[in-house]
């Protein structure tokens, strides 16, 4: 799961290395599970009050001296680096639900490093949160863990059923095979392990899930209302143009909505130059915003700002520095969306403060704080 959630991350051609990584990855496992399996019932072992089976093998094979010692501490290692997988995957899995508008966008903001932080800090939160309540027992939580991947495992082999019936490759039917054959197999191995461990702990699934599709379809559809009163993905009218002046407006921009033409106009009556600036964070992203403001044509020059290190502040930062280094009084206009209830700030990016704290710390620029009118259930501050 951790390598197919990184494949971005491996070196062209990605999906290849990724691909023979995958393979890799289950001849190795799957040797040492054979080959642990085989010497416990060679050597007849059977589990013991704290002493677990690997402990056992190991002494068996090396004794209670040093190399005794130096296997079991690799092992600890290892189970660390697996539990640091989690911190690497699930904020990437977080940010792509938060694309989708089914987890607050906060989820989707990397920093500096680039890491997902918010959601490697509400990981963090809730892993600790259940050690708590278990008293760090791992056994009372291998029952949800083990249906759960089963139904990750379920869903993602029938989606893969699903793509190859609607596109039809080449050699399509043997992996409709393989996929269909894994997803009936790991939907029955998810139920007789349900079934089993239900009273161990396995019910929590009842609560969890349901939870979970409920949480998503409430912060999508809560989405859905506020890009309505936005007019996100519809061309607004033309804001009025710009009077040349020495100064310069510098506007972020990241969509094209109502908020944007009105941002616009108030950037114009500052009296500067206006200059709407837009991060390529995502270059496919970017090539969309660059041809839907062509196509609106607001009357300004959408200025793209590259980033090869996916960076927000750095590029920005840079780019006021050199308008302030050519003797040019700058001004950043920034926009932020206000809900009427507080709890609700957290559904919304909350980089706009930190990024006019780096940009008064980092440059000689105004960073310009302004009102636009409200929308129905918001406020939008410049």
């Amino acid at each position: 799961e951790a390598i197919a959630n990184g494949v971005p991350a491996f070196r062209t051609p990605a999906v290849k290395r990724a691909q023979h990584t995958e393979i890799g990855l289950g001849v190795l496992l799957g040797t040492m599970l054979l080959g642990i399996a085989f010497l416990i019932q060679v050597h007849h072992v059977v589990p013991r009050g704290n002493v677990t089976i690997l402990a056992q093998l190991t002494a068996g094979a090396f004794g209670t001296g040093w190399a005794f010692y130096v296997s079991n501490i690799a092992v600890t290692m290892v189970l660390a680096f697996a539990a640091n997988t989690s911190f690497g995957g699930l904020p990437v899995l977080m940010s792509l639900l938060a694309r989708d508008h089914r987890l607050p966008h906060m989820m989707a903001t990397r920093s500096e490093r680039p890491v997902y932080r918010y959601g490697v800090a509400v990981l963090a939160i809730i892993a600790t949160i259940v050690l708590v309540i278990v008293g760090a027992d791992v056994n009372r939580l291998l029952p949800v863990f083990a249906i759960g991947v089963f139904i990750g495992f379920t869903i993602s082999q029938t989606g893969l059923v699903r793509h190859w019936i609607t596109e039809r490759p080449a050699g399509w039917r043997p992996k409709i095979l393989i996929n269909g054959i894994g997803a009936v197999l790991s939907a029955l191995a998810g139920v007789v392990f349900f079934a089993e461990k239900f009273a161990e702990g396995a019910w929590l699934l009842l609560v969890i899930v349901p939870l979970l599709i409920a949480n998503f379809a409430w912060v999508e559809n809560y989405y859905k209302k506020v890009a309505a009163e936005l007019g996100m993905g519809v061309i607004p009218p033309k804001p009025a143009r710009e009077v040349p002046a020495a100064s310069v407006v510098v506007l972020p921009v990241v969509s094209i909505s109502r908020v944007t033409a009105l941002a616009l106009e108030r950037a114009s009556e500052l009296g500067g130059t206006v200059r709407p600036v837009a991060v390529e964070l995502e270059p496919a992203a970017t090539r969309a915003l660059c041809k839907q403001w062509d196509a609106w044509d607001p009357g300004y020059e959408l200025t793209v700002l590259p980033s090869p290190h996916r960076q927000l502040i750095n590029p920005t930062v840079g780019y006021i520095r050199k308008l302030t280094d050519e003797g040019r009084n700058v001004t950043v206009l920034m926009v932020r969306i206000e809900p009427k209830h507080a709890l609700l700030r957290l559904m919304h990016n909350p980089r706009g403060p930190v990024f006019a704290a780096a940009l008064k710390e980092r440059t000689d620029a105004t960073v310009g704080d302004h009102g636009v009118p409200a929308v129905s259930g918001l406020c939008c501050a410049a």
